[in-house]
């Protein structure tokens, strides 16, 4: 064959070769299709159920420590013994986010507006004044302790008002992280399981009335568990009571939200932050509250759900919180030190105190 004969040349190569040089030609299997967002959510969530569900049926065996208590040890001991894969982060961050958020419209489907009003009227004074008590031994106390701003804010929040729900509802608004959540609410429900076994036994050494001590435990007690094991163990007249008082302290985390969101707006505006707007800071679930709570105003619920409505709040609550503590790195918390714990020892006492002084004064006690 003479040397001068052309080697055949298939066209399609050539023309391939003309658009693309064969150095560059990289053959490669097909990008998989990303997952939709709600199943990407799925391993997640689903993780935090099944956990949840053993937290809540374990708080059910121990009452005085609560699904809440349990459903955070557990997501704590299982994040730092076996921390969960990639796979399942955003759906442990939805269920800290959206599912704590979703709790509290929950409550207040079992929160009648109007009973409360009728009933509380004379626990605001005290529940006001403790508030304030609270708030600011929170930020004079963590101040002189170096507390961080957030945990100042929760910790200060929770013994304020009403323990992990008022944490759950501001941690979203003041962009607190979970360590700082967890840690908040870890302090918060140590002081509840000291409360369940010490305010019953300081009534008696005080001598304090049916009424005077459902006031002081419905105003210094944080959550609404520890709240009623602590008052129906001195009495069933006190524990009514005291549950009147609590649910009437609970509806003042609306305005308190209401004016920390407006604060984290202003704050935002002062560094510069971009694209700043208070709609899009604003808690718009505790709107979605406030038209639950007139819901169960309006009579719409009827009675025989209300328990289950209950129930539903917090097993949700305990979802919450349980992503909470798969969130919670114990080695950064160790970090934080024992500050934030006698913070919310100083802050505690405060509102105890404070609760005291004021009933003797309007001569409640």
């Amino acid at each position: 064959m003479s040397s001068t004969q052309h080697e055949h040349i298939d066209p399609v190569e050539d023309v391939i070769e003309h658009i693309l040089p064969a150095d560059d030609i990289e053959l490669t299997a097909p990008e998989p299709l990303a997952p939709h967002p709600l199943v990407a959510l799925l391993p997640g969530l689903g993780l935090v159920f099944m956990m949840a569900l053993i937290a809540w049926w374990l708080g059910h065996l121990a009452p005085l420590v609560g699904g809440p208590v349990i459903g955070i040890v557990l997501g704590i001991i299982v994040r730092n013994l076996r921390a969960p894969g990639a796979v399942f982060h955003s759906g442990i961050r939805f269920a800290a986010r959206q599912v704590l958020q979703w709790s509290v419209v929950v409550l207040g489907f079992g929160l009648s507006l109007g009973t409360v009003a009728h009933t509380g009227v004379a626990s605001l004074s005290v529940t006001l004044v403790t508030m304030t008590a609270a708030f600011l031994t929170a930020w004079g106390l963590g101040k002189l302790l170096r507390v961080s701003g957030n945990l100042k804010i929760l910790i200060g929040v929770g013994t304020a008002i009403c323990g992990g729900s008022a944490i759950a509802a501001v941690t979203p608004i003041v962009r607190a992280d979970e360590h700082e959540t967890a840690f908040a609410i870890s302090t918060i429900f140590l002081f509840n399981l000291v409360a369940v076994l010490l305010f019953p036994a300081l009534g008696h050494l005080m001598h304090l009335s049916d009424f005077g001590f459902g006031m002081w435990a419905g105003t210094a007690i944080n959550d609404t568990s520890s709240v009623v094991a602590a008052a129906y163990s001195y009495s069933h007249a006190a524990g009514n009571y005291a549950t009147i008082v609590k649910l009437t302290r609970s509806t003042l985390i609306i305005p308190v939200c209401l004016v920390l969101a407006v604060v984290e707006a202003w704050r935002q505006k002062q560094s510069g932050a971009q694209g700043f707007n208070l709609a899009r800071i604003f808690p718009w679930f505790i709107v979605w509250f406030l038209v639950a709570s007139g819901i169960r105003t309006a009579g719409l619920i009827p009675n025989d759900w209300q328990p289950y409505v209950a129930e539903l709040a917090t097993f949700m609550i305990v979802m919450a919180l349980t992503s909470i503590g798969l969130s919670a790195d114990l080695r950064r918390m160790a970090a934080t030190g024992a500050r934030p714990i006698l913070l919310g020892t100083g802050v505690w006492a405060a509102v105890a105190i404070s609760s005291l002084i004021v009933q003797r004064a309007l001569g409640q006690i």
